[in-house]
């Protein structure tokens, strides 16, 4: 099974191809064009890929024969002859999506270009074993099909945070949640009757923000998120996911950002997740736990023992966003989860202090900015992940599902 954060194509649908034993390559670009940037007349379909019209035509009327997409009329007005249709994305072919977590599961249902049809959180009485965590996901995934029953499933993304391998999908260490060498993927998968996909939450929510939010347009990227489990990374280059060997790559949290720093749990010292974190903010706000509308609200209060903790906190991220550029050399950083808390309190600290700790002439030019999507964040980004097969090749997986 293969781990598809390192997707078969670039995130971006690309150009078309005109010849006919490309005819799959030709559909998959218009299916992505469409879930990736939402309906579109068959003209600006014609422009973006280069093909001709004729052959915009067949593929969508192939597509839409088989409900992956469907057109409406134009709107009316300001144009001469006759309108192009709207090709739509069918946002009622869907995939499941699941994020276990410390203290609850999540599973949502998504359809075709980011529509959320619906999201159930379960909390648990403590952090779940792998079996109850598929089984919680199975039960809340058969309340969604219930409730959206013209939905189509074709596939399931699950997100957690640890290390999930390529190309299997294989739950390695999630340290957090104190699981070891669980194959989720697989009993997913058997348990949800639909092919299922594991990653990272934080690769997932990347993949989320590149298409849907922050980071659309975006070729190179690295992404940070931070929650209780901790902090997760991604990168992208070129559109595509740096996964690594073992499909290990993007593990941010784990790289030093001080050599005194305190012990982590990974057996190693000072590491990013351990020296930037939520718990030392919320003991300075006097809070065992905080929502994420609550933390922006809490951490911009300005009480002085706070204050002390943010700029610590800002200080180490900005060293450790600084060495990043210098090895990835992207045109944008994200920050989700309470680093986007963080970062809204004094974005111009952050800035200030990762331009003075790097190497100006690579530096230059790189924007940081906060995460945009949020509750749905995960969740869109493991749906995304499990819809690039069918992205990838529109006529078998479709043809199977």
């Amino acid at each position: 099974m293969r781990n598809l954060t390192d997707p078969p194509r670039p995130l971006a649908a690309g150009l078309g191809n005109s010849n006919d034993q490309t005819r799959r390559h030709n559909l998959s670009t218009i299916l992505t064009l469409l879930a990736q940037d939402g309906a579109q007349p068959r003209a600006q379909l014609t422009r973006r890929t280069g093909l001709n019209r004729s052959t915009i035509a067949a593929l969508v009327s192939e597509l839409a024969e088989r409900d992956l997409v469907f057109e409406t009329a134009a709107p009316g007005g300001g144009t001469v002859g006759r309108p192009s249709p709207v090709v739509n994305p069918n946002g009622r072919i869907a995939c499941l999506a699941v994020h276990p977590d410390l203290d609850a599961v999540v599973v949502g249902l998504v359809g075709l270009g980011g529509l959320v049809h619906g999201r159930i959180r379960r909390e648990t009485a403590g952090v779940p074993t792998a079996e109850q965590a598929v089984a919680l996901a199975a039960g809340m995934a058969t309340e969604l099909r219930r409730r959206h029953a013209g939905v189509r499933v074709v596939g399931a993304g699950i997100a957690l945070p640890g290390l999930v391998r390529s190309p299997d999908g294989l739950v390695t260490f999630a340290p957090h949640l104190g699981w070891h060498d669980e194959p989720l993927a697989d009993r997913m998968a058997e348990a949800l009757g639909v092919p299922a996909v594991a990653t990272n939450d934080a690769k997932a929510a990347a993949v989320a923000e590149l298409i849907h939010g922050a980071g659309k347009g975006a070729r190179n990227l690295v992404y940070l998120n931070g929650s209780r489990s901790g902090i997760g990374g991604a990168v992208f280059t070129g559109g595509r996911a740096l996964g690594g060997a073992a499909g290990y790559g993007g593990e941010l949290g784990h790289t030093l950002a001080d050599p005194a720093g305190g012990p982590c749990h990974c057996g190693n010292r000072g590491c990013l997740e351990t020296e930037v974190g939520v718990e030392p903010l919320l003991a300075a706000l006097g809070r065992s736990a905080a929502d994420p509308d609550e933390l922006d609200a809490l951490l911009a209060s300005g009480a002085p023992d706070v204050r002390v903790e943010l700029e610590r906190q800002l200080d180490v991220l900005a060293r450790s966003i600084a060495s990043f550029i210098a090895a990835f050399d992207p045109e944008l950083v994200l920050l989700g989860g309470f680093l986007g808390s963080l970062f809204d309190v004094d974005p111009e600290r952050l800035r200030l202090r990762v331009r003075e700790a790097s190497f100006a002439a690579i530096s230059e030019g790189v924007r940081i900015e906060r995460a945009e999507l949020r509750e749905n964040l995960v969740i869109v980004g493991a749906a995304e992940l499990a819809f690039a097969p069918l992205l990838a090749d529109p006529v078998s997986l479709s043809a199977s599902a």
